[in-house]
């Protein structure tokens, strides 16, 4: 069977994004994202965990039986975390003390899992392997474009520090959007991090409405999926006022 490439990457950049797609990861998201570098820096580690997940579980598909799968993609995951725990405490410290215990937790990120699930069984190593790249380069834009917009707003300035938490060969990202700015302390603490996000999620669906209108304007569906259960539309019988 021909894999799509083309969709693979449209699938986890924007129409499934981890984030703004799934609303998943929302806890690292909203926890590290005072400043576009701690997104980046997040983003970026949890790339690799998805990229070396996905490979791995494609290229171990056929030894893993049902029965185990969960518990062995589990412990994939987390082999792969402590990795990349100890190579940025060994390399990017600074970052490392800024992220803090949201690295160990990368191993509980639902979509590093799920696609594990869903694709990486399932496909061959190469296919998989893009599918790992291309949720985890959306996962980083969400990172960074939430990060970006609360810092800027709350602190007037975009990759702060970037030179001393992710190296010097990073240090060009550093800017001052808004020279002299007294600072908006509410983007920077948590109840920011839920506005801005609102804010894009919002953005994104009117972007899926003009770029889509034939599906804006479809029916509503049958059935609604929410915590309590599934809520089933009731058609209304011929004859009767709706």
């Amino acid at each position: 069977m021909a894999i799509d490439y083309a969709a693979i990457a449209r699938n986890g950049l924007w129409d499934n994004n981890v984030v703004f797609g799934q609303l998943l990861a929302l806890c690292p998201l909203l926890a590290v994202t005072g400043t576009a570098t701690n997104g980046l820096g997040m983003g970026l580690a949890s790339t690799a965990v998805m990229v070396g997940a996905g490979l791995a579980v494609s290229l171990l598909r056929k030894v893993i039986t049902p029965q185990i799968r969960i518990p062995a993609f589990v412990l994939l995951i987390a082999c792969l975390v402590t990795v990349v725990d100890l190579a940025l405490n060994a390399w990017l410290h600074d970052l490392h003390k800024g992220l803090g215990l949201f690295i160990p937790l990368i191993v509980t990120n639902c979509a590093i899992l799920g696609r594990a699930e869903a694709f990486a069984s399932r496909y061959e190593p190469l296919a998989a392997t893009a599918d790992g790249l291309m949720m985890g380069i959306g996962f980083t834009v969400a990172l960074v474009a939430l990060g970006g917009v609360r810092e800027i707003l709350g602190s007037g300035t975009l990759f702060a520090d970037a030179a001393v938490l992710l190296g010097p060969s990073f240090g060009f990202l550093d800017r001052t959007v808004i020279p002299d700015y007294q600072g908006f302390l509410l983007m920077i603490l948590p109840p920011g991090g839920f506005i801005a996000l609102g804010f894009l999620l919002a953005l994104k669906a009117l972007a899926d409405r003009r770029s889509r209108p034939e599906e804006a304007t479809s029916a509503a569906p049958d059935k609604v999926f929410t915590a309590a259960g599934v809520l089933t539309r009731q058609t209304p019988e011929s004859g009767e006022t709706p």
